[in-house]
């Protein structure tokens, strides 16, 4: 049970992504450069999902 409840909390990624595009757009003290490498890394939904399928505990 705890598994699936961490594999719904992955699917929250998407909200996270959207949260950080707009924050980095409202941003002025980065650069173009950093702002679009933190865009495209902030894509990556891989990363939680593998954690926790991999033994990791999200809590």
């Amino acid at each position: 049970m705890k598994k699936i409840l961490e594999l719904l909390v992955c699917f929250l990624h998407p909200i996270a992504v959207v949260l950080v595009w707009l924050n980095l757009a409202a941003r002025r003290d980065i650069g173009a450069g950093p702002k679009l490498a933190w865009g495209i890394f902030a894509l990556i939904p891989l990363v939680p999902f593998v954690y926790v399928l991999t033994g990791g505990d999200l809590w």
